[in-house]
């Protein structure tokens, strides 16, 4: 046996080290668990006991994500952390549009050869953020497979699970023509836009992962890797009831990710001149000479998130939510239309 496992870490998967790494990071587990979380850590599977005696028909919620080419960055800067706590808002954010709350998260880490100190950095973001989100961290995946990655990289993928009341569950059904359109900001690029982003700071403006961003003083790497927010904690402040539709603003925009919740009969006016867009996206567009309706699309250009409230509850909820109003409904067909 012993001879066999050294020939298969000189084939580049070391299972004795995958073993070790494991049962060093038992301690960033467990911060996260509550009592809902059955078995020890490292079974087969994750055990959770489903027990939500406050809700009259509790429904499930499952979402999967990754990050994107955003890890480029952390292999570039060599910090992963973020990363990973990246991955996990991503998830929670996702799921949280539905009105769900997170219960726990299953991470994959596929990599070509396993190292000790980004393993552990990618778990202390993973915890750090489950334990922010109140959501355990049941289990994961890490596979070592050599050939499959270049030297130094890695893929990751998470999975989450949450719940909500059916009665509560918000799927944007009740929107209306005259409901107003919040966003609630974000810090940056969140996780999506990177493959562009990098064409075109590293690409045409030859900058490098240290230079200094035009007119800041923020390296390139450190504003790249901004943390995801995650807009869950807000969110839930708000009673049931008053909000009508959500929508994350990742991939695809304000102008894919809002017709996502619109009814057929409905459009979405969003005002681009009642918020600011970070400087960032500005040096994206100016230098990329990018069509500013692709920005829109490709970017979340400063507003993560999306909530639609009837008028009545726009006052509380941008209080609440710490939002700007930004839009409002009218009828229409199920589309956006950018006003700039």
């Amino acid at each position: 046996m012993t001879k066999k496992q050294k020939a298969y870490a000189r084939a580049g998967v070391d299972v004795d080290l995958g073993n070790k790494l494991k049962r060093g990071i038992q301690s960033l587990v467990r911060q996260t668990h509550g009592p809902q979380v059955l078995g020890g850590i490292g079974g087969f599977g994750g055990l959770f006991r489903a027990n939500f005696p406050a809700m009259r028909e509790p429904v499930l919620v499952a979402s999967i994500d990754g990050v994107g080419t955003k890890l480029k960055i952390a292999f570039a800067v060599n910090k992963h952390d973020t990363v990973g706590a990246d991955l996990v808002n991503h998830c929670v954010n996702d799921i949280a549009v539905l009105g769900a709350r997170p219960l726990f998260f299953l991470d994959y880490i596929g990599c070509g050869k396993l190292k000790p100190r980004v393993f552990q950095q990618l778990l202390r973001g993973f915890s750090r953020a489950c334990r922010s989100a109140r959501c355990a961290l049941l289990g994961g995946e890490t596979a070592q497979m050599p050939g499959m990655y270049r030297n130094g990289e890695y893929d990751l993928a998470g999975c989450i699970i949450g719940v909500v009341d059916r009665g509560n569950i918000i799927d944007g059904k009740k929107i209306r023509p005259g409901d107003v359109i919040l966003g609630l900001e974000s810090n940056g690029l969140h996780t999506n836009g990177y493959s562009l982003a990098r064409e075109i700071l590293f690409g045409k403006m030859n900058l490098k992962i240290g230079s200094r961003l035009p007119g800041s003083a923020t390296a390139v790497g450190k504003e790249l890797l901004r943390v995801h927010k995650n807009y869950q904690p807000l969110l839930a402040k708000i009673p049931t009831g008053p909000i009508n539709g959500l929508a994350h603003i990742t991939g695809g925009g304000l102008i894919d990710n809002l017709p996502r919740i619109l009814p057929a009969n409905c459009d979405a006016v969003i005002e681009t001149r009642k918020w600011r867009a970070p400087r960032i996206f500005q040096t994206l567009q100016q230098n990329g000479n990018i069509d500013l309706h692709e920005m829109y699309q490709v970017f979340n250009m400063g507003i993560g998130m999306v909530a639609v409230v009837s008028e009545r509850d726009a006052g509380r909820a941008m209080r609440i939510l710490e939002a700007k109003r930004i839009g409002q409904i009218v009828r229409g067909s199920g589309t956006v239309c950018l006003k700039f």
